[in-house]
Order: C-alpha cells, then sequence, then structure tokens
C-alpha cells in the first residue's frame, strides 16, 4: 500500500521538469473544477448564499491533489474569478468577494489545505476517515463563511441564511466523498504502481 502520498502523487513523473508541469497543470485543473461546479447552483428564497457543487469540488480537490497543491488550486480560483472570469457561483470581480459569499469563497484555501493534508495522512483510503477529513474540511470552510456573514448580518441571521440550510446537501457531498475517494484508491491497489513512493 502506498503511503503518504495522495492520489496525484502517484501519477507524478519522476522526471523533476516534467513534475513541475504536472504539478502547474492539476493547479489549474482544480481551480476550473471549483469554477465550473459553481456554475450548479440554486437559490434558497431566504438565503443569499446560493447552494453550489463547488464545496464538493474543493474538499475533493485537496484530497486528490494535496495540501499544497489544493490550496493552490483555490487559490488560483480565486485570483482567476477576482481578475473578472464568470467563475463565481454569484457576482463578478472583487465585488463578489466582498458580498455574502465572500467568507465562504476565502474558506476553500484552508478548507482545501486540511482535507489534502488529511489525504497525506491516508484519511482519503477508509470511508470512516474520509467523512472525518470532509467534515473538518467542511468546519474549516463555514468558519471563514460565517464569520463574514456574522459581520453582514449579525449571529443569528448568519446561522440561519449561512449554515443551517446547507447541512442536508453537505451530508449528501460528504457521503458522496466517502464513496468515491476510498473506492478510487481501491482501483489504485489493482495498478502496477508497487515501485512508487
Amino acid at each position: 500500500m502506498l503511503t503518504n502520498v495522495t492520489v496525484a502523487d502517484v501519477f507524478r513523473p519522476r522526471v523533476k521538469s516534467w513534475a513541475g508541469v504536472y504539478d502547474i497543470v492539476l493547479i489549474v485543473a482544480g481551480s476550473l473544477l471549483i469554477g465550473l461546479c459553481a456554475q450548479i447552483k440554486f437559490f434558497i428564497p431566504f438565503s443569499p448564499v446560493p447552494v453550489t457543487a463547488q464545496t464538493f469540488a474543493v474538499l475533493v480537490t485537496g484530497a486528490l491533489l494535496g495540501s499544497r497543491r489544493g490550496a493552490l488550486a483555490a487559490a488560483l480560483y480565486i485570483i482567476e474569478g477576482a481578475a473578472g472570469l464568470p467563475v463565481f457561483a454569484s457576482g463578478v470581480g472583487l465585488s463578489a468577494l466582498y458580498g455574502f459569499s465572500g467568507g465562504y469563497i476565502f474558506g476553500f484555501i484552508p478548507a482545501a489545505y486540511l482535507t489534502g493534508l488529511l489525504a497525506e495522512m491516508g484519511w482519503d483510503r477508509r470511508v470512516g476517515t474520509t467523512i472525518l477529513a470532509m467534515i473538518l474540511g467542511n468546519a474549516a470552510l463555514y468558519a471563514f463563511g460565517l464569520f463574514w456573514l456574522v459581520f453582514l448580518v449579525g449571529i443569528e441571521n448568519a446561522l440561519l441564511v449561512g449554515l443551517y440550510p446547507f447541512l442536508i446537501g453537505e451530508v449528501l457531498k460528504i457521503t458522496l466523498a466517502a464513496i468515491v475517494l476510498p473506492a478510487g484508491w481501491k482501483l489504485l491497489t489493482l495498478l502496477p504502481l508497487s515501485d512508487k513512493k
């Protein structure tokens, strides 16, 4: 069994120059995945924060790429959106970062880093630890999001519009990640990768 690696590390080229290109491609791809999943959205009538698939993308990107590449992918996503690319779920450019979703968006970086770090420790290989890793990653993301919302709408309203409506969706996303990530590792054990460290 491979240890101290993420899925992305399993396929990382051994040639140093190619490894750097590989990392850059993964970071860009991760940022684009987050942006794409931001477009899978719907709005709840009483919440200014949309329900999206991007939290799932952030956590899975962290788990697949690892802490450093996952956090860089999330940071690149923010840069892309701040530059005016239509990657945010609500709003365009810097205005979206100052809006109701701004705290959550900045929370993507620590969330991806944390799930990536836990994946590097092997937490994404079993259902139970994958669930725990996703919960902790979500906690980091929501800590940033709710902190920002408190300043905009107050603490009671922050929980009402920024946490409670999303709990069922987060449970579904965590369940999906707990199925997909360990299953992916089981598939990898069937490949001739025993020489990789």
